[in-house]
């Protein structure tokens, strides 16, 4: 029913963790996971893991485009390493999809491990609204508290994304012109523009410490830059438009 692409960067332990855990889930039918750097990891001998090795390291979205060749099945799952479960969010997020027949990418609700709620459900940015941010003002992020009903956000963050695999194909699943960041925000945008949904489902709920790479780091500083000056020249004049 479910594919799930990991792609690990050096993850380790953080990896073996979930592993552990998708595969306890019922409706994951396919993990891949891609190594996009020589490790060694503990996997779990299972019929159900595909582990790709690149010969060297590759973008995002290009990862898991190579993974969702790979996939067969009606569902396709993008799952950063990092996240950790409370309890499988599966059974919701299919049933979100199959309520709600125009929506192409469902996710849960993203906290810390603190319970503090990440901002993984924003609305488009803007020039104007990266100035607002930069001011200290607005962020972009939706109000939004786990129990609450489903909202159809702008975009959802790509730490967790479920798909269904026709969507994804047909939208050529993401932009490798991303390396690294904005892959997730872009493919939102397509997937509003091909006049399908983007849902964020608060009844579930995961957890994810954000690395914040881009602070501490000028390349991973430089690659968010370049990947926001793409998206700005794409959309700042033909922004999507929500149904």
């Amino acid at each position: 029913m479910i594919t799930i692409s990991i792609v690990s960067h050096g993850h380790g332990a953080m990896v073996e963790r979930l592993l552990s855990q998708a595969l306890s889930f019922q409706g994951v039918q396919k993990i891949i996971l891609t190594l996009n750097i020589p490790e060694q990891l503990a996997v779990p001998v299972s019929e159900k893991i595909l582990v790709i090795r690149n010969d060297g390291p590759h973008g995002f979205g290009a990862n898991h485009n190579a993974a969702f060749r790979q996939c067969e099945t009606e569902f396709f799952c993008v799952l950063n390493p990092d996240v950790l479960f409370f309890e499988d969010p599966f059974p919701q997020l299919l049933s979100v999809l199959e309520k709600k027949h125009e929506a192409a990418v469902v996710a849960p609700l993203v906290v810390t491990s603190g319970g503090r709620t990440e901002d993984s459900a924003r609305h488009f940015p803007t020039v104007f609204s990266l100035m607002a941010k930069l001011a200290g003002r607005a962020d972009g992020r939706y109000p939004v508290e786990f129990g609450q009903a489903d909202i159809e956000p702008d975009w959802i963050a790509g730490m967790i994304m479920l798909f269904r695999s026709a969507d994804y194909k047909s939208l050529d699943g993401f932009d490798e012109a991303f390396f690294l960041y904005y892959e997730d925000v872009d493919i939102c945008a397509r997937v509003w523009k091909s006049g399908r949904k983007v849902v964020l489902s608060p009844s579930e709920k995961v957890i994810h410490d954000a690395q914040r790479a881009s602070h501490k780091s000028w390349r991973f500083r430089r690659w968010h830059l370049q990947s926001l000056l793409r998206y700005l020249s794409r959309y700042t004049f033909r922004p999507p438009r929500k149904r």
